[in-house]
């Protein structure tokens, strides 16, 4: 077991009230209609959701994150930025992750601007992750998917200058000119903020990690997929010059805690089972729009999505991805066992799913910071010890 294990709280921010014919809907991503949205409803969810990131910070978690989506029931967080900002004066400690705005869907400058601003805010919490973006967004946005790759690594320049170099600097770039890039405020961290790349493991961007320093966040891929990326990307990285740390690689896991293993799979694998089938229900067409993948990952990423919707099975879930369900004991035996696999010190746990009410999510998150994560962190400590004797 590596030292100073850290522990993350993930929330998606789900609208929770699917109406009764969902199922008659072949993607709940893209064109199911908005109609479906109760304002009055979402201002509850979003009240009861703030009260859980700002327990995870009571609680002694290391840090929140929230992520954006579009068009969709899966997420409530079209803007992740103002969820930051609403977090950030309701906490002390926690780390502020904001992973993460596609910047190639937006202005680069607007986004180092935006970011900045969360640092300073925060006092220096702040951690961002940039996604290309899932084939999905590109539906509810004019970026053209055939550029987006392009689009994409010339942002992340952009933000790297603006934060980096003292303005008014020029950009004049394939899909972004700039004349004064010069903006106010700048980024308390130096150089900048902890920055990740995160997605499902394309070469290209594993290959912009590497290229920059940054860690990933592998997500929505198997154990076996997320070691090999770990590998490729602290092998490519040491290509260009840098050593990715184990900090720098969360594995993204979905956890669940209670007394007993019975009462632990009662309490939640419902929830999972509405995760997995309806709220990250969608077709081939809508997740990889033309232009967006190449013919190769075409072709893996329309079979994925076809046995990812294709049914629930928890027992095949539960060996392919990171998912512990049951007693502290075997949360924290499965979560030690996952860092010594994938040689990180990095969870980033997903603590609310689906249409959990909001008692299992505080049941949930006071479990894991005082039942679960004690346990790692004494284990840590003998090994530390250990080593040092």
């Amino acid at each position: 077991m590596m030292s100073a294990l850290r522990f993350n709280s993930m929330h998606f921010m789900p609208y929770a009230h699917l109406p009764a014919n969902q199922k008659d809907h072949k993607s709940l991503w893209v064109d199911f209609s908005n109609k479906h949205y109760d304002p009055d409803k979402g201002h509850d969810l979003y009240q009861r959701y703030l009260k859980e990131l700002v327990l995870a910070d009571q609680l002694g978690f290391d840090a929140v994150v929230v992520n954006e989506h579009h068009n969709t029931v899966y997420s409530m967080m079209p803007a992740p930025n103002l969820i930051a900002a609403a977090i950030i004066p309701q906490t002390k400690n926690v780390r502020i992750c904001v992973w993460g705005t596609p910047p190639n869907l937006m202005m680069p400058n607007r986004l180092a601007e935006e970011y900045a601003m969360l640092d300073v805010m925060s006092g220096g919490r702040l951690e961002v992750a940039f996604p290309l973006g899932t084939g999905m967004e590109y539906w509810a946005n004019p970026a053209n998917p055939a550029t987006a790759r392009d689009r994409f690594k010339e942002s992340l320049k952009i933000i790297l200058q603006a934060w980096h170099e003292d303005g008014p600097t020029k950009h004049f770039g394939q899909h972004y000119t700039y004349r004064f890039l010069n903006p106010w405020p700048r980024p308390m961290q130096k150089p900048n903020p902890p920055c990740y790349i995160v997605g499902t493991g394309s070469p290209e961007t594993i290959e912009i990690a590497a290229q920059l320093g940054f860690g990933y966040a592998s997500v929505f891929v198997t154990k076996a997929r997320a070691k090999e990326l770990n590998e490729s990307l602290r092998e490519r990285a040491a290509h260009y010059g840098f050593t990715i740390r184990p900090e720098q690689l969360p594995i993204l896991n979905f956890v669940y805690v209670a007394e007993t293993q019975e009462r632990a799979e009662q309490e939640y694998i419902p929830h999972l089972q509405r995760f997995f089938e309806d709220y990250l229900r969608t077709s081939p067409q809508y997740l990889a729009p033309p232009g967006y993948l190449s013919v190769d990952q075409l072709k893996v990423r329309a079979a994925a999505a076809d046995k990812m919707h294709g049914g629930f099975n928890f027992e095949m879930l539960n060996q392919a991805f990171f998912i512990s369900v049951g007693t502290p004991e075997k949360v924290a035996n499965d979560m030690g066992s996952w860092c010594d696999e994938m040689q990180t010190t990095h969870l980033n746990c997903v603590t609310h799913v689906a249409d959990m009410p909001h008692w299992k999510a505080v049941k949930n998150l006071t479990l894991l910071a005082e039942e679960v994560f004690p346990r790692l962190r004494s284990r840590t400590g003998a090994g530390q010890r250990i080593a040092a004797e």
